[in-house]
């Protein structure tokens, strides 16, 4: 927290070690541990990473917050952080085991990324639990692909983790325990999420999307919470709400401004609109999570 206290978040953007190929890196806990005090953050200073972190734990605990939601990580579990999630360890990154995998986007090519997709906008962030050990054996392949930097030119090194990583990642998206809230081929509900990231600083009205995507209003809420399990209002909502409580707690911006920034004509509107959601006002929230983490 720094002297005007707010909690101050890292933009934090990939840097490979010497010799890895660009783009993607697979790390021990232990080594994503030092990397972090080698560059002088403290273990549990939040980042906002431009790129995908995939945390897979062989015993825990681990605990991490990603986005204000809390999560405390077993043996077996995942965790698939996507680019511009608030990402934050609490404890275990120093003794719990497992690895990260680290890639940016754009590293697959289109029609793998589409399939595991990876480039969507991120779902509600959950721990991953496979039904079965073909994501651990994956990911046992990648790590020892990582082992060999030397043994093929850098370009066809690249390309074995590039197909490697494609594996991992469609054996995750499309296993049993895989990532909820997608909406597999619900072409509406994708077209939906896409406009929301999109403009959701700028219309909160279900109307303004049906009329821009060519849907009627029942037709997006029917998709909404076919592949949500919400209706399509309330995924506004909630999108708006998770970006004024990453500005309230990560920026000094006035809650007047943050409502500004998020569309609300007035300071009254968006105290309204959080309190009515969270049952608490912007200020009180911003209060009550800074004197959670001093």
């Amino acid at each position: 927290m720094n002297r005007n206290g707010h909690i101050e978040v890292t933009d934090l953007h990939l840097r490979t070690s010497a010799g890895a190929p660009p783009g993607a890196e697979v790390l021990s806990l232990g080594a994503l541990h030092t990397r972090a005090l080698k560059h002088g953050r403290g273990l549990a200073a939040p980042v906002r990473p431009s790129f995908h972190h995939l945390i897979a734990v062989r015993s825990g605990p681990l605990s991490c917050s990603v986005d204000f939601a809390d999560h405390t990580l077993e043996e077996g579990a995942w965790l698939w952080v996507r680019p511009g999630q608030i990402l934050q360890f609490r404890s275990g990154l120093a003794t719990a085991e497992g690895s990260v995998v680290l890639f940016q986007p754009g590293l697959l090519d289109a029609a793998t990324a589409r399939a595991a997709r990876v480039d969507r906008p991120a779902p509600r962030t959950v721990p991953l639990h496979p039904g079965d050990d073909a994501p651990r054996r994956t990911l046992d392949l990648l790590e020892d692909e990582f082992g060999r930097l030397g043994e093929l030119p850098l370009e066809a090194h690249m390309e074995v983790v590039r197909h490697l990583l494609s594996v991992l990642l469609l054996r995750l998206a499309h296993g049993r325990g895989g990532p909820g809230e997608d909406g597999g081929d619900n072409e509406a509900f994708q077209r939906f999420r896409e406009a929301v990231e999109r403009d959701f600083a700028h219309s909160h009205r279900v109307e303004d999307y049906a009329r821009r995507l060519g849907y009627s209003v029942r037709t997006l809420t029917r998709a909404t919470r076919d592949a949500a399990g919400c209706g399509a209002k309330h995924f506004v909502d909630e999108r708006v709400l998770l970006e004024a409580r990453r500005l309230l707690v990560h920026s000094g911006l006035a809650t007047s401004v943050v409502g500004e920034r998020l569309g609300f004509p007035e300071a009254t509107a968006f105290t309204r609109f959080f309190r009515t959601r969270t049952g608490e006002t912007p200020a009180a929230f911003r209060a009550r999570y800074r004197n959670a983490e001093s």
